[in-house]
């Protein structure tokens, strides 16, 4: 199946049955006074987070939803029927988004989420309601309220608790296929990993996290290069990332200015995500001497200015790769028992989400700005350079 993390829908809730203006006739009833019902209520659209799907390549090819309206009312003081509601299922990890007003309507983070995104027109009032001691025969009645309408950009986040960052065939794949169960595609040529992959990481029968593998970035992805950063906003709800780094490049680069690299692009692309918790670890030492190791491995913490922690590891022997997932777990413990018992540090993590998430949705937008200028500049090319080889033809009598 196609994986699809963005789509644009339009909902449009049912607009409300009007009430009915009618008076009861009835044989030897003289009188019988007013019996319009009211009209029933319109139905709603309502989005819920579903395990079972994970990509929005449904809507892409049905982008339109309209629930039902509610019936009028009727004689006898029959009130409509409601109109039925619609519930449209988006994988675990998806933002809603008000396309007009750019407002982040709702989160759905967990199974069973449920949100409501356009509310249904209220019902009208027959003209029942409108009797009283002074008006015994109202022909007043009211039109139900119309529905909500809305332009909507759905967003799929993965949800995971660690990502992977790296350049190409930087061995992201291999390190999940070795630490979970896992099997994303890998192979001895660059971009082999196309959308993110997920593994789950068990430490014991209770324990394990989620680790994102997202594609590869390369020199220039905050300009729109490669494919890594279109799913770098992935990694919003990361907890810490993981800056994988080839030691020994097969193209021969330079690790340490291919590691450089990574972190300029990721800066670029949002502040705050280059801010969130980072471990470099320093991927194939099993294709180097212990002695070539150390050289390179200071070379790069030199070069990086680097203050937090380093690993070794190599994820095809797996060497390194359990006393990593296990530093892994503890840290995520640690820091989900702190939110627990610290509301400020819980606020203050929530707040961090927010302004990653923020950042990464603009920064698409201006891509997504350019991509469409360029493509207006090139088709505007072609559409002169075909007027220079339009030829005249003059019908002559």
């Amino acid at each position: 199946m196609k994986f699809v993390d963005e789509a644009s829908i339009y909902v449009e809730a049912g607009n409300g049955g009007d009430g009915c203006l009618s008076f009861r006739r009835e044989k030897f009833v003289e009188r019988g006074g007013p019996d319009g019902g009211d009209g029933g209520n319109g139905g709603s659209v309502y989005l819920i987070a579903d395990n079972d799907l994970n990509t929005l390549v449904d809507y892409r090819y049905q982008p339109k939803y309209r629930a039902e309206r509610g019936e009028n009312g009727r004689g006898r003081n029959c009130s409509g029927k409601k109109g039925g509601d619609i519930v449209l299922k988006v994988p675990v990890g998806t933002t809603i988004i008000d396309e007009d007003t750019r407002e982040v309507i709702g989160d759905l983070t967990s199974v069973g989420d449920k949100l409501l995104v356009a509310k249904g027109g209220h019902h009208g009032l027959g003209n029942t309601h409108f009797k009283s001691s002074t008006n015994r025969a109202p022909r007043r009645t009211t039109k139900g309220t119309p529905g909500e309408k809305r332009n909507l950009r759905l967003e799929l986040k993965v949800i995971a608790d660690v990502g992977l960052l790296g350049m190409p065939n930087a061995g992201k794949s291999t390190f999940i296929r070795s630490v979970s169960h896992a099997k994303p595609k890998v192979a001895d040529y660059p971009f082999t990993t196309l959308v993110p992959n997920l593994g789950v990481v068990k430490i014991e029968q209770h324990r394990g996290f989620v680790i994102a593998d997202i594609p590869g970035l390369i020199e220039g992805a905050s300009e729109g290069a490669g494919l890594g950063i279109r799913f770098l906003k992935h990694l919003a709800r990361c907890r810490i990332l993981l800056h994988l780094v080839d030691i020994a490049p097969m193209d021969g680069s330079d690790p340490v200015q291919v590691a450089s690299a990574i972190i300029q692009e990721l800066e670029k692309f949002s502040p705050a995500l280059a801010a969130r918790e980072r471990w470099l670890v320093l991927n194939k030492v099993d294709v180097v001497s212990a002695e070539d190791l150390a050289v390179i491995k200071q070379n790069i913490v030199d070069a990086l200015g680097w203050q937090g922690p380093v690993y070794t590891v190599s994820a095809l022997a797996r060497k390194g790769t359990e006393q990593l997932c296990q530093d892994i777990m503890n840290y995520i413990e640690a820091k989900a028992e702190e939110e627990a018992s610290n509301p400020d540090a819980a606020a203050e993590e929530a707040d961090f989400k927010a302004q990653m998430e923020a950042e990464a949705r603009e920064q698409m937008r201006i891509l997504v700005e350019q991509r469409r200028a360029r493509k207006q500049a090139a088709k505007q090319q072609d559409d002169d350079d075909n007027d220079d080889d339009d030829v005249e033809v003059l019908y002559v009598p």
